[in-house]
């Protein structure tokens, strides 16, 4: 039986978390479907931005504990973050961006292996800012390493030979949603004698996470995607508690000390808590507390069962509704193997987004030809999934892709 309007708006009166929709700022007539590249804004977020700025700024910390301002939300706020990812307190550190977080975490996996092994394994669909960080690291490096990229999960064994040191991946493919068995590999790159690193930014906040439980030696994520931290959001470092204490990892960061202002400097934190550098943006920390403030109010077991209910819709309205047209699905069907996102192949996919955002639908296009919608089930609702569609079978049995004004590559889109 066919799908129906009235069916979207039947889940949308049964659905726990819809209440959870007006903590966030979303525009009139807008079905905001990105929210795996940047989260929607929690109301009230300006507001805590400028009373920091108040706070810090023109009342000034000046004879106040230092504690209460650069030092301490790093880790305050992993404590909180701690918990969506399976972790405990002291384990992640809200700091920095992902780009330079990841090279310190690989750098610390690289000292971890003593130089013995030589070649950080990943795949070539892994996000582009790790691989590229992973480049840079490659290439600082006093020693010989190499960065060895594979087509497919199923390569990974062959390319995880005596010279592996780190298997580095991402959890959810940025391109097609698909999900990585992040315990199953992580096993195998330990039976291969290395360590696992893992980019759990497309998955943290939209499906459950356990890191510990998975066996995983370290991970770095987003706050601005799923975690709905704002525009240039801080990244999260995790380091698994069993590493803490071994020698080897990398020297501390600018406020990586157990004591920041003592001299000499020579005492570390344990763990996650070294990898801090210099002075941290308290905006940012901020509006990533805001995030994380929604969240407590529900949990990841419902969250991901109203993503998968939000992606099985999508997925299967698009082929009830626009069968006629070349769209070639590249996300999973199964749930095991699903993040929060749905991706579709279509010839001129990056026109038919600029057509579809022009209609107040976003998403977002990677070439060649894909087309990418991200649900994040706080704030997207099932009538949002109808009009999206309803949306892409007019742009589609229209041509409105056709039209010039959408023939104009982005840098994004």
């Amino acid at each position: 039986m066919p799908i129906t309007r009235d069916d979207c708006l039947h889940l949308d009166a049964r659905d726990a978390l819809a209440p959870l929709r007006e903590a966030f700022e979303l525009p009139e007539g807008v079905v905001y479907l990105d929210g795996h590249a940047l989260g929607a804004l929690p109301r009230g977020a300006t507001a805590r931005a400028l009373e920091v700025v108040r706070r810090e700024g023109a009342e000034g910390p000046v004879g106040t504990d230092p504690g209460a301002g650069g030092i301490a939300p790093p880790r305050r706020l992993g404590d909180r973050l701690a918990p969506f990812i399976g972790a405990g307190p002291g384990e992640v550190l809200v700091t920095d961006a992902a780009s330079p977080g990841l090279p310190r975490l690989l750098g610390a996996m690289l000292r971890l292996r003593n130089g013995r092994r030589r070649a950080i394994v990943a795949e070539r669909d892994n996000f582009p800012a790790g691989l590229h960080a992973a480049q840079g690291r490659v290439r600082g490096l006093r020693q010989a390493h190499e960065l060895r990229l594979v087509d497919t999960p199923a390569d990974l064994p062959a390319a995880l030979d005596d010279d592996a040191a780190v298997l580095l991946l991402t959890h959810v493919d940025r391109r097609s949603g698909a999900l990585h068995d992040m315990a199953a590999l992580t096993q195998l790159a330990h039976a291969r004698g290395a360590l696992a690193l893992w980019d759990v930014a497309h998955s943290a906040g939209v499906l459950p996470l356990d890191l510990p439980g998975t066996g995983a030696d370290a991970a770095v994520g987003c706050t601005c995607k799923y975690l709905n931290g704002g525009p240039g959001a801080p990244a999260f470092l995790w380091l698994a508690p069993r590493r803490h204490g071994e020698p080897g990892l990398s020297p501390p960061g600018g406020w990586g000390h157990a004591e920041a202002f003592a001299e000499p400097l020579e005492q570390p934190h344990t763990g996650s808590g070294r990898f801090p550098c210099g002075a941290q943006d308290l905006i940012s920390q901020t509006l990533v507390e805001c995030g994380l403030a929604v969240f407590e109010r529900t949990d990841l077991a419902r969250i991901r069962a109203k993503s998968l209910a939000l992606t099985d819709l999508f997925i299967a309205l698009v082929e009830q509704r626009c069968a006629a047209h070349p769209l070639t699905l590249l996300t999973p069907r199964e749930h095991a193997r699903r993040g929060g996102q749905v991706s579709w192949r279509h010839p001129e996919g990056h026109a038919v987004m600029r057509a579809l955002i022009d209609r107040g639908v976003i998403g977002d296009g990677r070439g060649p030809g894909l087309l990418r919608f991200g649900f994040a089930p706080l704030y997207t609702r099932f009538i949002d999934v109808w009009d999206a569609v309803q949306a892409l079978c007019a742009v589609l049995d229209g041509g409105e892709w056709r039209e010039e004004r959408f023939r104009t590559r982005w840098a994004v889109t």
